[in-house]
């Protein structure tokens, strides 16, 4: 598996994304992204899943210490002590005794970020934490928290996908050593039905999907985490990782811009970060 290495972390570039995803079949797809050759989980405290992710990885026959595990601390539990509590209820539903890889779920007008970070980077002292990061940062917060932080800030998990441009973002990422996360990278299935993206494909005898993966990964910096439960799906996302696209290839998927279904989602982070919840 590729790697993105920032800050002192090395981030396998496909991992497997949890949101949505509880109970059995959660445990199951964890377990089976596992055996399949996935390296990298993520979860959050708020997906309600974190039990489930951690019997999904002590049921594979792969160590722990081979697995990047990603958690999120909910933007309710940003205040110092509380961000310390929120990480040791992680842990136990996880059954793990660290997590590779803390962020800050959403930003809050109300919290200092400097007092969460703070707090993060303790955790990581405290060898509960590999390495910390944040979660739907803009540019200018990501520079406030960097620099603020006691502790490199190797990750800034975003909304990225074919019809999200996020080139300023990631230019600033690559330049500070920062790796850029892309959740919901297949635009929650839009990318299926793209026809650009399936004439790509046929060169290469892909999927829609796995040329909008590709077109991630082959970025300098770039990790991408879309959610599957099926085994199939699974391994096509793997899959990714045997083509390559050309300059032109890429340059012809920078211009997608999607629906606009796709281009009102693509707003809802900006307003999710207003809200002083």
């Amino acid at each position: 598996m590729e790697t993105v290495d920032a800050g002192g972390a090395s981030i396998p570039k496909l991992g497997l994304g949890t949101w949505q995803n509880t109970g059995e079949t959660c445990t199951e797809t964890v377990r089976t992204a596992l055996e399949l050759g996935y390296r990298h989980v993520d979860t959050a405290e708020a997906y309600d899943n974190q039990a489930a992710v951690g019997e999904g990885i002590a049921a594979s026959s792969v160590d722990r210490e081979s697995v990047f595990l990603t958690t999120k601390v909910w933007r309710s539990n940003l205040r110092g002590e509380e961000v310390r509590e929120s990480l040791r209820g992680s842990l136990d539903e996880l059954g793990v005794d660290y997590v590779d890889l803390l962020l800050i779920h959403w930003p809050h007008p109300r919290v200092p970020v400097a007092e969460t970070l703070q707090a993060m980077a303790d955790l990581r002292d405290d060898g509960l934490v590999r390495h910390i990061g944040v979660s739907n940062f803009t540019r200018s917060q990501l520079r406030e928290a960097m620099a603020v932080a006691d502790a490199p800030i190797v990750a800034n998990q975003v909304l990225y996908h074919p019809y999200k441009d996020q080139s300023a973002l990631r230019e600033y990422c690559v330049e500070n050593d920062v790796a850029l996360t892309a959740y919901s990278p297949l635009a929650r299935g839009s990318v299926l039905d793209d026809d650009l993206l399936a004439r790509i494909g046929e060169r290469y005898d892909s999927t829609a999907a796995q040329v909008a993966l590709r077109w991630l990964v082959q970025q300098d910096g770039v990790v991408a985490i879309p959610k599957s439960t099926s085994r199939d799906h699974l391994q096509e996302n793997l899959a990714a990782f045997e083509i390559s696209l050309t300059d032109a290839e890429m340059a012809r998927i920078d211009d997608r811009s999607g629906s606009l279904g796709v281009r009102l989602r693509n707003r809802l982070p900006s307003l999710v970060r207003r809200l002083p919840l």
